[in-house]
């Protein structure tokens, strides 16, 4: 396996953000010296994984004359390139249209912003967010940093390549199906999904028939989760949910956990359902109650959820022209995209019901969680494939089912918009990282960063560097 990392002994260091914003407000680093280092690691690594989508190094190089305040100030990042950053074009990964800079932040980018954080590009995702592996036959894979024969996961893959190679300390992502845990355990860091409304989001999101998609990041350290979801909430506050506040440790409580190794109409890999009876069995030597289950999803939920993404494809495909105009050429976008297109137009009958019963999942969630305070899965149900495995303009249903074979539980959380976090708990045994997802109930995202704080300590995770 080829790692590429960028660790150096520079302002950056090993820190994660949280460490850097002590080292920047000690004075032991100084801002320019961050940027300056994030964009060197960045030209080191950016290229060997296919990471950018596209880059604002001057711009973030004049940014450190005048930082914004905030808790994260002068912290380099990047922001995934389907949310908007003002002067720079948002592609959705994909080259299907002729790029155009936004004239404007998105409402994403314009809170995380807010925190301090300086941007230096915009990171690379498979088209339009479906595909849980970004590989676009033309604009290429986003290969992970811990093997770049393997894919860097979706839709988010750009984003976690660049957090995990060291480049930045945490980056923007976002999960409509995954696509911050998905990656997060497939490159060894932090992956928290937050309860749905918990931070705000770009239009587009807000206006789908059922709110599948979440905002957040992905990271090294548990604190950089909880730090950023509390600085998240100085700038924005959903009123209808309780705060997540200030979590810096574990708490005393000793919580219910049921364990599930069936996913969506498969069954973990022998080697993963290994991994995660021992992070069952750290929990329970915790003090923690845990106990066992069947999958607990309703047999229709995998048929309805593939129906709404492919709605999804289809409004897109639709609405092309008229949203980009002449640049606009269909036949560029990738096989999934079409092949979800016509997966949708041929079960058009089925949408309503689908769209019907996506939005009663919550309910079925809080029956559960009245049971159990965690569910404990682990995030994917195979190990991470080697790049083309779940490449898009392979045979359709091919693809679907090698898909639906590894992605076999995270879609459950964007359904009922509860919170859900990959942890790096497992490796296996080629050596690469495996993720395991802990979800909890609507609004506890609180629950999940205390429990994730007391995981950490008792099995901490390496960094690429040391691994």
């Amino acid at each position: 396996m080829v790692r590429v990392h960028a660790y150096a002994d520079d302002a950056l260091g090993d820190h994660d953000a949280v460490g850097l914003a002590d080292a920047i407000a000690r004075r032991r680093a100084s801002v320019t010296e961050v940027v300056d280092a994030g964009i060197a690691r960045t030209r080191q690594v950016a290229p060997r994984l296919n990471a950018l989508a596209a880059e604002c190094f001057d711009r973030a190089r004049t940014e450190v004359t005048d930082p914004r305040g905030g808790f994260f100030a002068g912290i380099p990042t990047f922001v995934k390139d389907n949310s908007d950053l003002a002067g720079l074009p948002t592609m959705q990964g994909t080259d299907a249209f002729a790029p155009a800079p936004a004239k404007r932040d998105g409402d994403f980018a314009r809170m995380f912003l807010a925190t301090g954080v300086i941007p230096l590009g915009k990171t690379q995702l498979s088209e339009y967010g479906f595909n849980a592996t970004a590989e676009h036959p033309r604009l290429g894979p986003v290969r992970s940093p811990w093997s770049t024969g393997h894919t860097a996961g979706a839709s988010s893959a750009g984003s976690a390549a660049l957090v995990a190679a060291g480049a930045v300390p945490l980056a923007h992502a976002n999960d409509g199906g995954g696509s911050i845990r998905i990656p997060a355990a497939v490159n060894g860091l932090v992956g928290l999904k937050p309860t749905r409304g918990r931070l705000p989001q770009d239009r587009m999101l807000r206006q789908m028939p059922v709110r599948l998609v979440a905002d957040g990041v992905v990271t090294r350290s548990v604190r950089d989760s909880a730090a950023f979801l509390r600085e998240a909430e100085k700038v924005y506050r959903e009123l209808r949910l309780a705060p997540v506040g200030d979590v810096t440790r574990a708490s005393r409580a000793r919580r219910t956990v049921a364990v599930v190794t069936d996913g969506i109409d498969v069954r973990a890999t022998p080697e993963v359902e290994a991994l995660t009876m021992e992070a069952a069995a750290l929990l329970e030597s915790l003090g923690h109650r845990v106990e066992r289950i069947d999958q607990p999803l309703p047999a229709s939920f995998k048929d309805d959820f593939l129906v709404y993404w492919g709605m999804l494809a289809s409004a897109i495909i639709t609405s092309g022209r008229v949203e980009h105009g002449r640049s606009w050429d269909a036949s560029r976008l990738d096989g999934m995209t079409h092949g979800l297109d016509k997966h949708c137009r041929r079960n058009l009958h089925h949408l309503p019901g689908a769209i019907a019963r996506l939005r009663r999942c919550g309910r079925l969630a809080a029956e559960l969680h009245a049971t159990y305070d965690v569910i404990l899965t682990p995030t994917l149900a195979c190990e991470t494939p080697r790049v083309g495995w779940l490449d898009p303009m392979q045979d359709y249903e091919t693809l679907m089912d090698r898909l639906l074979r590894w992605v076999a539980y995270t879609p459950w959380q964007n359904a009922t918009g509860a919170p859900a976090i990959s942890l790096p708990l497992g490796t296996t045994a080629a050596g690469l990282p495996q993720g395991m997802m802990l979800s909890a109930d609507v609004g506890h995202d609180r629950l999940l960063l205390e429990l994730a704080y007391e995981l950490e300590e008792a099995r901490p995770w390496p960094l690429l560097r040391d691994a």
